[in-house]
């Protein structure tokens, strides 16, 4: 078996190596502030070498699919888990609502192609979101009575083009002036993606590890709280347009399950206290260790699913 294939069917096990080892081993440096930009800019460089740029911007023309999935996601999701959370803990279901009102994650891209679903209908649903998370964020906050968050939106918008629209136009130019070299190379670009993916977990768990491992009984169960509310999300995007083949279902999923906590981090850090920034932390461990279950389950749907048509 070649590297690349290994990598890529084994892949999970990197995910949680990034885990352990951040947590084990953390860098014995001061990480850059704009590494994890960085990966995760380069990690979408090699996921637009894989599609068309032009397909992205037709599935966004699809403005009825793109409102419908933005309204779910950005609005009645984070709202419904607030106050559902909210009889419960208040902390803790503000906490919620800060990670599930994150736009999908810059690399739900990379994490679709891993599962082979649609990468365009996944990238669409990145710009979408990025765009509408500097008004919707506040709105939501707003909306719970709760003290607003006043995002710079000019930041916003500016990380928006650095990790999507650069990535994009840097990877149409290659494909164009070097379209034999990235047809050869083509199968190595996703397990290229898994090693970014891991190192880009290893960076997150080092650089916060005194605050995750501080209070262990509060680790254990604010940890199995975002592990529920992660498989919820796969659930509800996977199903809220059934009528939808297989590989729009896995995009809808991970751009569902896969929120930017990047961002959610940076926000909590600003305008929340250390409870609620730890549990964007532990976000990191559900974020990095549910996606092969949720294949294993994808592709165990798909096998029933032929074999009732027999």
């Amino acid at each position: 078996m070649k590297i690349s294939a290994f990598i890529e069917k084994y892949f999970w096990t990197f995910l949680i190596a990034g885990i352990i080892i951040g947590l084990w081993k953390p860098a014995p440096f001061e990480i850059p502030g704009y590494l994890p930009a960085v990966l995760l800019g380069m990690m979408l460089f090699f996921v637009f070498l894989k599609i068309d740029a032009i397909e992205v911007f037709e599935k966004i023309r699809n403005y009825k699919l793109m409102i419908f999935i933005a309204s779910v996601y950005m609005f009645i999701i984070p709202l419904l888990l607030f106050l559902s959370f909210k009889l419960f803990n208040n902390e803790l279901a503000l906490g919620i609502l800060l990670l599930t009102a994150m736009p999908a994650g810059v690399s739900s891209p990379a994490l679709t192609d891993i599962l082979k679903g649609n990468i365009s209908l996944a990238m669409s649903i990145v710009i979408v979101t990025q765009l509408i998370a500097p008004f919707s964020v506040p709105l939501l906050f707003w909306l719970i009575d709760s003290n607003g968050l006043e995002i710079n939106k000019l930041s916003v918008f500016k990380d928006i083009a650095i990790l999507i629209f650069l990535p994009m136009i840097l990877s149409q130019v290659i494909k164009k002036y070097f379209p034999l070299l990235i047809n050869k190379s083509q199968h190595l670009l996703t397990s290229a993606n898994i090693i970014l993916l891991f190192t880009f977990v290893y960076i997150a768990l080092s650089s916060q590890r005194d605050a995750i491992l501080d209070n262990p009984v509060s680790l254990i169960w604010k940890t199995a709280v975002l592990y529920l509310v992660f498989i919820l999300l796969h659930a509800i995007g996977y199903l809220i347009c059934y009528k939808e083949n297989k590989e729009n279902k896995i995009a809808l999923a991970i751009t569902a399950a896969y929120m930017n906590n990047g961002m959610a981090i940076v926000l909590a850090s600003t305008y929340f206290g250390p409870d609620i920034l730890v549990l964007m932390v532990l976000s990191e461990i559900p974020w990095n260790t549910l996606l092969g279950p949720f294949k294993k389950i994808v592709s165990r749907m798909s096998d029933i699913k032929k074999r009732s048509q027999y």
